[in-house]
């Protein structure tokens, strides 16, 4: 996810990193989300990653960040062990519809994962068209929501808060 605001985000002090396990605490009972950030197996870039690891700690979350490069059975052997309350898949090179769409249905026929919010973003193809081409697809194909690389980031603040509300229930 690219161009979603200022990189100058600072995680607050309080706010937990990393891999922190789940515990017994229920789903939803702190307020903190559970979130695998993760890159497509043919991209190479950190920065968003780093990016949306800092964003999401900062907005109160708990973050693992697989980091670039992940091949699909790691990202699904990751989360099967640990069923997260959103993945979220980034891409800037361009190749993110197409890896997000092998990557989305391996998720989906994992049945731990099948009802597990995913959510993919950043530049998804090489024609600078965005969300517009490849959206409708990418969410028929299984993606809870689609935020290309012109959406910023106040979609995908709001798609966490509604998320949060629900898991509170």
């Amino acid at each position: 996810m690219t161009g979603l605001g200022s990189p100058g985000v600072v995680p607050r002090d309080d706010a937990p990193r990393g891999d922190v396990p789940r515990g017994d605490v229920p789903r939803g009972e702190t307020g903190r989300l559970d979130v695998v950030v993760t890159g497509t197996s043919s991209d190479a870039h950190t920065w968003n990653l780093i990016y949306l690891e800092l964003l999401l700690t900062e907005w109160g979350n708990r973050v693992t960040n697989l980091g670039p490069c992940v091949p699909d059975a790691l990202l699904l052997d990751h989360c099967t062990a640990r069923v997260p309350d959103l993945i979220v898949v980034s891409s800037v090179n361009g190749h993110g519809a197409n890896d997000g769409l092998r990557l989305i249905g391996a998720i989906r026929e994992t049945a731990e994962l099948a009802a597990t919010p995913v959510v993919i973003g950043g530049k998804l193809g090489t024609l600078g068209d965005g969300s517009a081409a490849w959206g409708p697809r990418l969410r028929d194909a299984g993606y809870d929501a689609v935020f290309d690389d012109s959406v910023g980031v106040l979609q995908f603040h709001g798609f966490l808060e509604k998320l949060r509300a629900e898991a509170r229930c």
